[in-house]
């Protein structure tokens, strides 16, 4: 059985079916065809934090494709008041084809995958996010006219579950990555991920920006300030010296347009969205000429689509 949780388990040519099936999806909807295939099955989309990109793209995806998706908040569930999770994720299995599991812990999108009643996808929890990073390679694809072309992409900021997903990603897709991070998010790390990644010669840490930012084809960003750290748009005093602690150490990593403008001038603006406006990206670089972050956040739709269809087994009928 097929899971998507961090990119370790797909091969390149996995990696590849599922783009192309994309790019085919995409196509058929913008000339109005029907993918009307996944008649009475149901996707269950089981949310343990808040999300706007993944549940709409998700919701629509499964809908497009004739099926039907049902939201399960895990704050309102069962899960909530202290039911065992192997127990409840047994049950909530029993009443789909597919399990999409916005997560928490990567280790319980693990344990549902292992049950291996259904497909399970990582939407995203603190490891991985292998549905954000499929989609952004599906539009560096489509900006660069093929995957040939991207020769190399940069990230700034802190290491998390983006820069994991991105490196196992360019590991086997064979595209060169910079990561420019003074800091690691610990919960976050996979040591044999980052192994995989290291040993395939594809990535490639530094601090140095002008070696990270040369030649390269797209800059991507994620947030390094936690929300967590507010109330009333104000910083929490417990948490004032870890956010002071992120600004000294991030700030000269901020996405802005003179940035781009100086150290590469033709490269795309990538961001995963929500954007914190003011410190990993401005508003200047969000609307720049190179910006491409609300088609990343379109391409989520159409690559959940071929997602879904590639878990199910069912990349043939397109």
């Amino acid at each position: 059985m097929r899971h998507l949780i961090s990119l370790k388990e797909q091969s390149k040519e996995d990696l590849l079916t599922i783009l192309n099936l994309a790019q085919k999806l995409k196509a058929k909807r913008a000339k109005g065809e029907s993918v009307d295939i996944l008649h009475n099955q149901t996707e269950i989309m089981l949310f343990q934090k808040t999300s706007t990109r993944t549940r709409l793209s998700f919701e629509a995806a499964m809908t497009e494709l004739g099926g039907h998706a049902i939201y399960l908040d895990g704050r309102t569930s069962q899960m909530s008041i202290g039911a065992e999770f192997i127990d409840e994720i047994n049950a909530i299995m029993r009443y789909a084809h597919i399990l999409m599991f916005r997560a928490l812990k990567a280790k319980d999108v693990i344990t549902a995958a292992s049950i291996n009643r259904i497909p399970v996808i990582d939407a995203c929890s603190e490891k991985y996010h292998p549905a954000q990073i499929l989609g952004d390679f599906l539009t560096m694809i489509e900006h660069s006219n093929g995957l040939e072309n991207i020769k190399k992409i940069t990230y700034l900021g802190i290491e998390n579950n983006i820069s994991n997903s991105f490196q196992i990603a360019c590991a086997k897709l064979g595209v060169e990555m910079a990561i420019v991070s003074p800091l690691i998010n610990e919960p976050s790390v996979d040591t044999e991920l980052n192994e995989i990644a290291q040993k395939s010669g594809f990535v490639k840490r530094t601090l140095d920006l002008n070696e990270a930012l040369k030649n390269t084809d797209y800059v991507h960003t994620d947030t390094w300030i936690d929300m967590e750290f507010f109330k009333d748009g104000k910083v929490i005093p417990e948490f004032q010296t870890e956010y002071q602690k992120r600004i000294d150490t991030f700030m000269p990593l901020q996405i802005n347009a003179k940035m781009i403008d100086t150290y590469c001038p033709k490269a795309g603006i990538m961001h995963c969205m929500p954007c914190h406006i003011g410190y990993e990206i401005t508003r200047d670089a969000v609307d720049h000429k190179n910006s491409v972050i609300y088609d990343q956040a379109e391409n989520r739709l159409h690559i959940q689509k071929a997602m879904i269809l590639w878990l199910l087994e069912k990349e043939k009928e397109i």
